[in-house]
């Protein structure tokens, strides 16, 4: 399979197949083929599909075989990034909900759970998130800019919430309360801050679908 991802700010990636290679992606997400295209709607088992329902996808996924050399495109829901991320034993991504747009047919998706319950009750993305595992190549979705850092072994980043895109399983997540009522109550930046430790790489984006939403809701009908 080769790849490229084009366009800006709402990209695509375009897969070309060889003959048999298979392409696995979430309802929606296709958004033009060649015709030699086969797809097939699967399950994967009621454990499978009830956990990428808990992750923020669809239950059935959709599998695009190529018969004969094929081409297929796989097209952003939100303005920003699509990464492509190399999975393999050992290299697991952890990435938001939702995050997920295709990959290759030895990529398995799956749901993050935090260790800590805290996490999941105040930190906006954190309780449950995407696991992505097996041998081969996930595009994945992210909002707005993408910023990556690599974090060294207990160096940490404070980041707010909704703002973490991706991370490497070795990452730490901790919740951090804001300091002071009066930062709390008017600072506008909420109860609660995000610390993600290293070792690991993370990725942060500067437009999570949360905030963009806020920012449109006083310009819907009804709102002004």
């Amino acid at each position: 399979m080769r790849y490229s991802i084009e366009g800006t700010p709402m990209p695509v990636v375009i897969c070309e197949l060889n003959s048999g290679e298979t392409m696995i992606t979430e309802k929606g997400a296709m958004a033009w083929m060649s015709p030699n295209m086969k797809m097939e709607t699967v399950g994967g088992g009621i454990g499978k599909m009830f956990g990428r329902a808990f992750s923020g996808e669809a239950m059935f996924q959709n599998r695009y075989t190529a018969e004969g050399d094929g081409m297929i495109a796989f097209a952003s829901s939100m303005p920003g990034e699509i990464r492509a991320f190399e999975i393999a034993p050992g290299k697991d991504m952890i990435c938001q909900k939702s995050a997920f747009l295709a990959s290759t047919s030895d990529v398995e998706l799956s749901i993050f759970v935090n260790k800590k319950v805290t996490s999941g009750l105040f930190g906006g993305e954190g309780f449950i998130m995407q696991r992505l595992s097996g041998n081969g190549v996930a595009f994945v979705e992210l909002d707005g800019y993408i910023k990556e850092y690599d974090l060294q072994a207990g160096q940490s980043m404070v980041i707010d919430t909704g703002y973490l895109a991706a991370m490497e399983p070795t990452v730490n997540i901790e919740i951090q309360t804001v300091a002071g009522i009066k930062n709390k109550l008017f600072g506008g930046e909420g109860f609660f801050n995000t610390v993600l430790t290293g070792p690991g790489k993370i990725w942060i984006q500067s437009m999570p679908v949360s905030s963009l939403a806020g920012s449109l809701i006083p310009f819907l009908p009804g709102r002004g």
